[in-house]
């Protein structure tokens, strides 16, 4: 287990649960997506700009993204030279979900987030949702 890359986990649930703008827009890497598939084998890729767009507004409208992050566990790291993986797991609904990071590494130090891999039950929201911008 690699605890770089965990306490870097632990750094960005926090920076999104206080709404930290100017710690996510560091964390996120340019070249940042988050890849979502839904049950019925719905795709959408989010970039850095459509999160930090969603928590600006959210902030705007002094919301939060989540309410705690008490229930999250990190059952697996693997390394993979100047980029490391690492999978999360939270529940959902009474279900466990399951997301997968992909870091840049620098020094054996997490340095931004690369990809967010993550499967839902139904991402038709989204689908739509970025089907009007």
């Amino acid at each position: 287990m690699n605890q770089q890359l965990v306490d870097g986990m632990w750094s960005y649930l926090r920076a999104g649960l206080d709404m930290d703008l100017a710690a996510l827009d560091r964390i996120y890497d340019p070249e940042f997506e988050n890849v979502r598939v839904d049950q019925a084998g719905q795709t959408v890729t989010l970039t850095k700009e459509h999160f930090m767009a969603r928590f600006r507004a959210l902030r705007e409208q002094g919301e939060r993204i989540g309410e705690s992050i008490d229930d999250v566990t990190f059952p697996a790291t693997s390394d993979l030279g100047d980029q490391a993986v690492i999978v999360m797991r939270r529940v959902k609904d009474d279900e466990p979900v399951l997301y997968t990071f992909v870091w840049r590494m620098r020094d054996g130090r997490p340095t931004t987030m690369l990809r967010e891999f993550t499967f839902d039950r139904d991402i038709s929201y989204l689908l739509a949702m970025m089907s009007t911008r």
